[in-house]
């Protein structure tokens, strides 16, 4: 009997978050309201993440606001944004680190395996570093597990790779 799978990991891809950051810097430039700031928005350290810093925090609360936006217009996921971070204030300005997130940590597998576990008891899974494998001898059991995880509100995001 065939065994079919697939892999769930958490991560972003570079490629649309690189033009999510294009985009939002060309509106950057010209949004009015942010003209005569000192609002910027630059990468963080081997585009890890976003730095953005102003004046006041309803700058930054823009910033990020756009940020957004530009990723829900080319599909990209706005949960990869870690804004937990509270903003620095030095020198009258405001800076906020803005981390992606990527790779799923131990915890958030366990709790992803556990939900599996106890919605669908026949199904095999295991934990693969920063992924989970799910096997099932059924396609449609793993549309149905896909189907659950996009349901569940978690707070990072979600993707389905190496189907199988």
């Amino acid at each position: 009997m065939a065994q079919f799978s697939f892999d769930i990991e958490s991560t972003y891809d570079a490629g649309e978050m690189n033009n999510v950051f294009d985009q939002a810097q060309r509106e950057l430039a010209q949004r009015y309201d942010l003209k005569g700031t000192h609002a910027s928005l630059e990468w963080l350290d081997g585009k890890k993440g976003f730095k953005i810093s102003s004046d006041n925090q309803f700058h930054l609360d823009a910033i990020i606001e756009l940020l957004r936006k530009k990723a829900a217009a080319r599909n990209v996921n706005q949960k990869s944004f870690d804004v937990s971070n509270d903003p620095e204030t030095t020198n009258l300005r405001m800076i906020w680190q803005v981390p992606l997130k990527n790779g799923l940590k131990s915890e958030d597998s366990k709790r992803i395996t556990k939900l599996l576990k106890d919605k669908f008891p026949k199904l095999k899974t295991q934990i693969q570093g920063e992924a989970i494998r799910v096997n099932s001898p059924k396609k449609d059991e793993l549309q149905a597990v896909m189907q659950t995880l996009r349901q569940a509100d978690f707070d990072f995001p979600l993707v389905f790779t190496n189907f199988r």
